[in-house]
């Protein structure tokens, strides 16, 4: 059985996603798909604001979700999508222009935070805390933004 959030403490509330983490089926999905229509009003944001924000996002990111797990008594419950949502937020980093690009990076986040690839698995293992919930979202963002902008370049920009 899951531990169950508690919806009035407000570090759960954002921790769980505003309640997209307490998806019985995919939770991690669900985060990072909510991240999406919220990337829609970041975006418009000048590249220095945007990074900017993601520091602040994840800095408090790493107590909100490291206070949420020990409340739980879970080292990193699938229930947290607060990683999820900002590690989506870095793979749009400078998303190219169209619709294609934010399916890409979705497609490509859920494949590396599922896949777990080097260094993100690592991370996820050894790192305790909040910081480890977070770096491994971290890094699966990192890789899905360098696949994402790798191939847009590749592409020539056409995509």
């Amino acid at each position: 059985m899951r531990p169950a959030p508690r919806w009035t403490d407000p570090v759960h509330l954002v921790a769980f996603g505003f309640g997209a983490g307490a998806s019985p089926l995919a939770p991690g999905t669900l985060g990072s798909a909510l991240a999406l229509p919220i990337w829609l009003l970041l975006r418009g944001l000048a590249p220095f604001e945007y990074l900017s924000l993601l520091a602040v996002l994840f800095v408090a990111g790493v107590w909100i979700c490291g206070r949420a797990a020990r409340d739980l008594g879970v080292h990193d419950p699938s229930g947290i999508v607060w990683d999820e949502m900002v590690g989506m937020w870095v793979a749009l980093f400078l998303a190219p222009p169209g619709w294609l690009a934010p399916l890409a990076a979705f497609a490509l986040f859920r494949l590396f935070d599922i896949l777990k690839p080097w260094p993100i698995g690592m991370l996820d293992r050894k790192v305790p805390g909040g910081l480890g919930i977070m770096l491994d979202d971290l890094a699966a963002g990192l890789l899905a933004w360098s696949v994402l902008q790798g191939g847009y370049w590749l592409a020539g920009g056409l995509v």
